[in-house]
C-alpha cells in the first residue's frame, strides 16, 4: 500500500504498478494458506474456493497488466516525467533485501521439510525479486538521467511480469499445479 500511494504522490508508475502487484501477491497469499490448511487436513485435490481464488487473482494480474501497459504508452507520447523516483529506489532496495532472505529461508525450510511446495514457492518468489530489480533500474535510471522513458519501461517490465503471473494463477486453476516454478533446490 505504501509503494501505491507514493507511485501516485510521484507520479511515478513503475512504483505504482510494482505496489499493485504486491498487494495482489499478498491477497493472493490467502489462497495459498487455505491450500496448505488443505493439503495438512485432507489432502491434495484443489477445492472450489481456491479455484476461485486464483481465477481473482489472475483476473487482477491481467487488469493491472492492461492498465501499465496502456499508461505506459500514454506516458511515453506525452513524454510524462514522475517527479521523483527517490521512494522506488528506497523501496527496491528493502524489497531485494527482504526477498533475498525469503527466498533463502523458503529453500531451507522446503528442504528441512523435504516440500517441494514449499521449495516451488521459494523459486515463485524470485519472481518478486526480479520486479524488485526492474523497479531499482528504472527509478536509478530516472533519478540519474531525467528521462522519464526509464519509468514507462520499468512499468511496461512489470506488466511483463504480472501477465506470466495472471497466466500462471488461470493455470493452476485449470490443472491443479501447485506452481509452475521450476523446483532447482541450487
Amino acid at each position: 500500500m505504501v509503494s501505491v500511494y507514493l507511485g501516485l504522490q510521484d507520479e511515478t508508475l513503475s512504483l505504482f504498478g510494482f505496489g499493485v502487484d504486491s498487494f495482489v501477491e499478498v491477497i493472493s497469499g490467502i489462497g495459498i494458506w487455505h491450500m496448505l490448511t488443505r493439503i495438512k487436513t485432507s489432502g491434495e485435490e484443489r477445492d472450489e474456493f481456491e479455484k476461485r481464488a486464483l481465477r481473482i487473482t489472475g483476473t487482477s494480474f491481467y487488469i493491472l497488466t492492461a492498465g501499465l501497459v496502456f499508461s505506459a504508452l500514454y506516458n511515453i507520447l506525452i513524454d510524462h516525467k514522475p517527479e521523483t523516483t527517490f521512494w522506488g529506489i528506497v523501496i527496491s532496495l528493502i524489497s531485494i533485501a527482504t526477498m533475498g532472505l525469503l527466498i533463502h529461508y523458503k529453500l531451507k525450510t522446503g528442504k528441512a521439510l523435504g516440500s517441494q511446495a514449499i521449495i516451488a514457492d521459494a523459486n515463485c518468489t524470485k519472481t518478486c525479486l526480479y520486479l524488485s530489480i526492474v523497479l531499482l533500474a528504472a527509478s536509478t535510471g530516472y533519478e540519474l538521467t531525467g528521462l522519464g522513458g526509464f519509468d514507462s519501461a520499468g512499468a511496461l517490465l512489470i506488466a511483463y511480469f504480472s501477465f506470466n503471473e495472471g497466466r500462471e494463477a488461470f493455470e493452476k486453476a485449470r490443472t491443479g499445479k501447485h506452481c509452475s516454478c521450476e523446483t532447482d533446490t541450487h
